[in-house]
């Protein structure tokens, strides 16, 4: 089986995907499509992903796209160690909590809704920031709210959840965006990064290899 996997280090959605792959132990090959310079833009990565985004893993040359899909094809492929409990109230419980990641906090705040803030309507900087910074925090809030009082999301081991929440509260630190008043969250956070599967997956760790 070829693996191809569409990268570009600062993305948190590809993040994702590289802690998921270190934690499978699954070698793809990297190629760096750079989001700051347009390459995600051309005929050439189009023709791979018509959507234009990153991440993307062609395997055997049909490509997945979407983070939550990756992931879940990893983790039907190699099933060890499972992110996504095979229960079905568990697997739907544990999506759940991603998706608020996934769908209600990072998309709000990512590259590209950014710059249309800036450059289509005229949002200053201060107006982006304060935007980033409300979507963020309301998002960690309910979060913070469901977030188990000891060891991770997965208990003694990362599962989806966790996942998709180290990224973004790398996020939120890029952006300056605090998060004291999360404390489970930044313990969770903590805690996973310190695994070699996440510190490995980390945005400085993927640009010094």
């Amino acid at each position: 089986m070829e693996l191809t996997f569409y990268d570009f280090a600062p993305s948190s959605a590809a993040y994702r995907v590289r802690i998921a792959l270190n934690l499978k132990g699954v070698e793809a090959r990297r190629v760096n499509v750079n989001l700051t310079e347009g390459e995600q833009s051309t005929p050439d990565y189009l023709a791979i992903n018509p959507q234009g985004l990153i991440p993307a893993l062609a395997v055997d040359g049909q490509v997945i796209s979407q983070s939550l899909a990756i992931i879940d094809w990893l983790d039907s492929q190699f099933p060890q160690p499972r992110l996504i409990p095979a229960e079905p109230l568990a697997r739907a419980r544990v999506i759940g909590l991603a998706l608020e990641v996934g769908a209600d906090i990072h998309p709000l705040n990512n590259l590209r809704v950014q710059k249309y803030l800036r450059n289509e309507l005229g949002v200053g900087k201060q107006g982006v920031s304060s935007w980033v910074a409300h979507w963020m925090t309301t998002g960690f809030a309910a979060l913070e709210r469901v977030a188990p009082d000891e060891g991770l999301f997965g208990g003694d081991q990362p599962n989806l959840a966790d996942v998709f929440l180290v990224p973004q509260m790398a996020n939120a630190r890029r952006s300056a965006v605090p998060t004291q008043a999360f404390p489970k969250l930044e313990r969770i956070d903590a805690a996973a990064r310190a695994l070699d599967a996440f510190a490995r997956a980390a945005p400085d760790a993927v640009k010094a290899d």
